[in-house]
């Protein structure tokens, strides 16, 4: 997806739609592990393969910018 940060974890896929996020930072903030780092005015996935899948950044962004996604429900449909 084109402006778009993607990234894979071990179980977890984080997506930030870049077009979407006005760089509040929010994310940023309440990523405890550090998963999310701003680069420039927006936030980018720099640490992917250490996502809990907690969703915080997703639930908390106010743009609905951010998915985090379970990949390996992906991987067990097919």
């Amino acid at each position: 997806m084109p402006g778009s940060t993607t990234a894979n974890a071990a179980a977890h896929e984080v997506i930030i739609r870049r077009e979407w996020c006005k760089g509040c930072e929010l994310c940023v903030e309440v990523c405890k592990p550090r998963v999310l780092e701003m680069e420039g005015i927006y936030a980018v996935v720099a640490n992917p393969d250490v996502c809990t899948g907690c969703r915080l950044c997703e639930l908390l962004c106010p743009d609905f910018a951010i998915d985090v996604n379970d990949i390996s429900e992906k991987s067990s449909d097919g």
